[in-house]
């Protein structure tokens, strides 16, 4: 406790009063009274990819309620892959996401929003940003890497990212995200020696995000998290069933100080069940026996 002074003491009321509260500021100001930021932010699957109607809105209106910092996507945000139905397709998105404007949205590139030169014009008018790209929000650092034209994660991606680390070590909790899961087999695995875990447990990311499958797949590596997204739009491929991580849903994240808890969230009715999971009661091979709640 700092000790209030007698010169203090003695003041009128109005004027102790004020000392008193301009005490306080200054402490939080130095951050010696004031304990580590804590937000929640939301991340969404593929909304393309034989887009299933109504399901991309639905998402967003669910997320709207949970009122996050900002939202990230994994790619796919139109249909794509033709350069002269490309634009009335950005515009439909545009139209789609006008209502929740007051959301800052982040998205990685996917191989149905760019695949040629013109497609990544148009990806960076209507997003207005570069396909590779990096952002603070108060302790986290987020990464956003482009494979969108690449089976695996090209050798400038690679670079970029050692380079986006280093330049911002002092960050306690880092996400990277990119659209395409290329890293699965070599998780899945258990092999450590591609480069971009070594850069990943280097400059200490916890987590590595990527969408492409529209199955929800979770891995861990040497400390670091793998995370496949579940489809937020995009058709359910192979069995369809939820324990085997087909379902339209998207993740909350909820950070604080330099920890960070999923809720796996599916929708609600008609389009879902509404299930609610954690990250960790999931695996490589779907949902852990009894853990759906």
């Amino acid at each position: 406790m700092v000790p209030v002074t007698s010169a203090a003491r003695h003041k009128p009321p109005a004027v102790r009063a004020f000392f008193l509260a301009a005490l306080v500021f200054a402490l939080v100001r130095t951050g010696t009274a004031a304990d580590p930021a804590s937000f929640r932010f939301a991340i969404l699957g593929d909304r393309t990819g034989e887009a299933q109607p109504g399901v991309f809105e639905q998402a967003w209106r669910e997320i709207a309620a949970e009122r996050p910092a900002f939202v990230v996507a994994t790619g796919d945000m139109i249909e794509g892959l033709q350069d002269d139905a490309a634009p009335a397709e950005w515009r439909e998105l545009d139209r789609i996401l006008q209502p929740f404007s007051r959301f800052r949205l982040y998205a990685a590139p996917g191989n149905h929003d760019i695949w040629s030169q013109a497609s990544e014009i148009l990806y960076q008018r209507h997003t207005d940003r570069p396909p590779h790209y990096s952002f603070d929000y108060e302790n986290a650092h987020v990464t956003v890497l482009d494979n969108s034209r690449s089976d695996e994660l090209p050798a400038a991606e690679l670079q970029f990212l050692e380079n986006d680390l280093k330049a911002h070590a002092a960050q306690p909790l880092k996400f990277v995200f990119m659209h395409r899961p290329f890293w699965l087999i070599d998780v899945a695995a258990r092999n450590p020696n591609f480069a971009l875990h070594r850069i990943a447990r280097q400059y200490g990311v916890r987590y590595v995000i990527a969408g492409h499958l529209h199955q929800l797949l979770h891995l861990e590596l040497e400390g670091v998290t793998y995370i496949s997204m579940m489809s937020s739009g995009g058709h359910l491929r192979a069995s369809g069933e939820y324990k085997d991580g087909w379902f339209f849903g998207h993740a909350l994240v909820e950070v604080n100080a330099a920890q960070a808890g999923f809720k796996i969230e599916e929708l609600n009715p008609p389009r879902g069940q509404g299930r609610v999971t954690r990250l960790t009661d999931w695996g490589m091979l779907g949902l852990a026996p009894g853990s759906q709640r």
